[in-house]
């Protein structure tokens, strides 16, 4: 099915890195050290459930080019502590700072990622295509010894463009000059990911890792990394 496969793309957020629990263990943190639940009346886990819907307005506003990249910092927990009546943006901004300095740094991984890795780049040459801040990206691949698969990281920030945007995945083939029919992406949000590669003309694997996600036709589908090994 892939033969005439030569170059591999992956997603890096809640495809290898696992952004999800990472993050989420980041941010139990701060409302404990810094007494959310007290300030804002609330519930860890309320407001750990608020942030990420604030967070996930931003992030749509920001690849939509609405918001920079300083108004999503500096609004997220501001925001969320907006949201149950706590006016401190002093207070968010250190928040802030505190998690950006603070989750790039978790350590967890996706299931079965290393041994993925190991697998196919003895067989294909690797590459990362992500979204996000350079500086934060960066960090997580380093300080989880995942540079060493990897020929080339591209990383939405330093290229100009987020995915889908095609001109994410038209830069990573002109810098490889690969074709298309050489590429396969991977990665676990459908739209960015496997729809972005698909109207580029690239084919896809999506990574499904909730129960009940979505069902499709247009590409193969996978629900663990290691499955991976019965395809590629």
């Amino acid at each position: 099915m892939y033969t005439s496969t030569k170059h591999i793309f992956f997603d890096l957020d809640n495809t290898l890195w696992d952004f999800e629990n990472n993050s989420k263990k980041t941010i139990f943190e701060l409302i404990q050290e810094f007494k959310l639940s007290e300030k804002c009346r609330c519930l860890p886990a309320a407001f750990y459930k608020t942030y990420l819907l604030v967070n996930e307005d931003l992030w749509a506003l920001y690849r939509k080019n609405a918001i920079t990249k300083e108004q999503l910092r500096s609004s997220r927990f501001t925001n969320t502590m907006l949201y149950f009546g706590h006016d401190d943006q002093k207070l968010g901004l250190l928040l802030e700072e505190n998690y950006i300095l603070r989750s790039p740094k978790q350590k967890g991984l996706i299931e079965g990622t290393i041994e993925i890795l190991e697998y196919l780049s003895t067989k294909y040459q690797l590459h990362i295509i992500t979204n996000g801040f350079k500086e934060i990206q960066h960090i997580k691949i380093e300080n989880c010894n995942l540079k060493k698969y990897f020929k080339n990281i591209f990383i939405s920030e330093e290229i100009g463009c987020n995915k889908p945007n095609q001109g994410i995945f038209e830069f990573a083939l002109n810098h490889l000059s690969a074709l298309k029919s050489e590429t396969i992406m991977i990665g676990d949000d459908w739209d960015a990911d496997i729809l972005g590669a698909q109207q580029f003309g690239m084919s896809s694997i999506y990574f499904s890792r909730k129960p009940n996600d979505i069902e499709n036709k247009l590409v193969p589908q996978i629900n663990n990394l290691l499955q991976l090994k019965e395809m590629l």
